[in-house]
């Protein structure tokens, strides 16, 4: 039965809210990275070691989530790991060494793949009984929720604790959870019951080379963005000497920059194809992002202020060029001969999960052994490989999937039962 259309907007909200959440609470604790190295007391290569290996946490929910969705509902996992994300993400603040950080880090990683799995599926059971594409506005909400977070976590850091600061948020966050939640649609109104359509198994391991080559192309396009993530404070903080209220600043411009750029997503597609937006956006993000790496840290001593407007701007270049870059890839995955559209994500997202993994611990390996700033240019070269990528193997894109996978999240697919 057809949803009235008060619950179908009070559902959506609820949705948008809880999405907008899990985008603060993912990026909330990023400006205060330096903070946490110092804490600790590990070096560049040992963060690198605990981030890569934390990831480990995110592939648990990929083969559990679905079942336990099939048996419940979406909205009591929602629930669960709602809170799940709140604990884990509050307990970040509290490690004292680098085995407690790596234990609260892998579960703060399984929560929120636990989350988005699980809170995705509520939103395509819900786009099926509206019968209208809403997925882009919850994704929308989840990247201008952590691009908001940059910038407020930064003000934080300023003038208070990393412990309060994370409690502070995550018990707002826990209150907020409750109240979005209760406005979802309920397991008897999600359909978790029906069977899933039937479809060809092809197995993993003999996939068509396009989707290899869509995957390759996905973890290229995502690396830079997770590098911003677990690097940018870190090099603002040691390389540019900022505090972290001003060095939240650069890590905000690249975020905000790519929310506008997938914005535009739908107007721009109108006249260009979005795999040449992908593979210009990659090939000139890729050298913004070396330049300002570059070019901005020997200002520092002359003129702090320029080299912070420098970093900022050639950092916001950067992500305006990744803006295009996944949802290139993704809505190419909808033409892989002999896989469904879920069984390609599914498998793309899997490949880019493990990948992202050692990327990581060799990207701490780099900074500790040749330095940050030449480190960065790991980041930069993957760029460059995916947006060369996107011009050869995502031409099959069309322009209505590029708005549909305008605002990807950077985490599991929840089609992992199709593998």
């Amino acid at each position: 039965m057809p949803f009235s259309s008060a619950k179908s907007k009070s559902a959506q909200f609820a949705l948008v809210s809880a999405f907008f959440i899990q985008g603060f609470l993912a990026i909330t604790y990023l400006p205060r990275i330096p903070e946490i190295i110092d804490q600790i007391g590990v070096s560049f290569a040992v963060w690198g070691l605990i981030i890569g290996l934390a990831g480990l946490g995110s592939l648990v929910p990929l083969f559990i989530t679905n079942r336990l969705i099939g048996k419940y509902g979406t909205r009591p996992i929602v629930r669960i790991s709602s809170v799940m994300i709140v604990i884990t993400t509050a307990s970040l603040g509290f490690a004292t060494n680098g085995w407690m950080y790596f234990l609260f880090h892998a579960l703060m990683m399984f929560s929120m793949s636990f989350f988005n799995i699980a809170v995705n599926a509520q939103s395509v059971m819900l786009q099926k009984q509206v019968k209208q594409v809403i997925l882009g506005k919850f994704h929308a909400a989840w990247s201008i929720g952590a691009g908001i977070s940059a910038a407020v976590s930064g003000v934080l850091a300023s003038f208070m604790t990393l412990e309060l600061h994370l409690i502070l948020v995550c018990a707002l966050a826990l209150v907020a959870f409750e109240v979005s939640i209760r406005k979802m649609i309920a397991p008897a109104e999600d359909g978790h019951h029906e069977e899933r359509q039937a479809s060809r198994k092809v197995p993993f391991f003999k996939s068509p080379t396009q989707l290899w080559l869509l995957a390759a192309g996905f973890f290229a396009g995502v690396f830079p963005e997770l590098v911003m993530m677990d690097w940018s404070a870190v090099f603002a903080k040691q390389i540019m000497l900022l505090n972290p209220t001003l060095g939240a600043i650069p890590f905000a411009s690249f975020t905000l920059a790519m929310i506008v750029g997938r914005l535009l997503i739908g107007r721009v597609t109108k006249k260009y194809h979005i795999s040449d937006l992908s593979k210009w956006g990659g090939i000139f993000g890729a050298v913004s992002m070396l330049v300002g790496v570059l070019a901005a840290p020997p200002l520092v001593s002359t003129s702090p202020i320029l080299a912070l407007i420098a970093l900022s701007l050639f950092w916001a270049i950067t992500g305006f060029g990744l803006a295009p870059m996944v949802p290139s890839f993704f809505g190419a995955a909808g033409h892989v001969s002999g896989l469904t559209t879920a069984q390609a994500l599914s498998r793309m997202s899997l490949v880019n999960a493990v990948a992202v993994i050692g990327a990581k611990i060799f990207m701490g390996a780099l900074a500790q052994g040749i330095g940050l700033v030449l480190a960065f240019i790991l980041p930069v070269a993957l760029m460059f490989i995916a947006g060369i990528l996107a011009g050869r193997v995502a031409k099959s894109s069309k322009r209505k999937e590029a708005m549909n996978n305008a605002f990807p999240l950077t985490g599991p697919i929840t089609v992992v039962d199709d593998l």
